[in-house]
């Protein structure tokens, strides 16, 4: 499939799980896939199942903590590749499920910086570039946590909450453009962070990434798409 050839991707969290599933995806409709996360091993295994559909990416390990590197993502791929067509905003983290009073200032600082703070700075870096674009995508994954707040979760549905602001928000300024950007609400599925807030649940009960995947990639394609709505996975 080459819905997608000659456009430029880029996915964060690609390292395994959603993320990885994500950018495979892409890749394999023919975009060539940016992919990020912290751990190199990761992204290289990310990386040769995207050669395995006979796509090609671009490894760049980061920290989403790190708002200068971020900063320059949007001026590094201009340089390297000239444009930027699609935005998947997978990264985030849980933090610990504790108690509102008992959120610890690091945790919070942590949870903060990534599921909220990042998204501001890709969404400066990249915008210009999305906006550039003929059909241009940006797709940030959320949670069915911000409309169902539940104890002990008030750290990670806080954040997310607040990105999901700032998404609509920007959907709305760009209404008038060719940019269509979309939250994406996965639901449950068989990942590392569901593992680690759910440990007693049996994972084969639980859809794997790649079922969802495909999901996203429809809101990444050119033509007429949503905007600026929640997009709950049907899976």
């Amino acid at each position: 499939m080459t819905t997608l050839k000659d456009r430029v991707a880029l996915v964060t969290g690609a390292s395994r799980g959603f993320g990885a599933a994500i950018a495979v995806e892409l890749a394999r409709h023919g975009a060539h896939v940016v992919i990020t996360a912290r751990t190199q091993g990761g992204l290289e295994a990310t990386d040769d199942a995207i050669r395995a559909v006979g796509s090609t990416a671009t490894l760049l390990p980061l920290d989403l903590m790190d708002g200068a590197t971020l900063d320059q993502i949007g001026p590094s791929l201009h340089a390297r590749f000239g444009r930027l067509d699609i935005l998947v905003s997978n990264a985030g983290v849980l933090g610990r499920l504790t108690p509102a009073p008992h959120i610890l200032s690091a945790d919070w600082a942590q949870v903060v910086g990534v599921n909220m703070t990042a998204n501001w700075h890709l969404i400066r870096s990249c915008g210009q570039l999305l906006l550039a674009a003929t059909a241009g995508r940006a797709v940030f994954i959320t949670t069915g946590r911000v409309q169902r707040p539940k104890a002990y979760w008030g750290a990670y549905g806080a954040t997310k909450a607040g990105m999901e602001h700032l998404v609509r928000t920007w959907a709305d300024e760009v209404r008038s453009t060719n940019l269509r950007v979309n939250l994406f609400d996965p639901g449950i599925m068989r990942t590392a962070m569901r593992a680690d807030a759910m440990p007693g649940e049996d994972p084969a009960t639980v859809p794997p990434p790649t079922e969802v995947a495909p999901q996203v990639a429809a809101l990444c394609m050119p033509g007429e798409q949503r905007h600026g709505e929640l997009v709950v996975a049907c899976a």
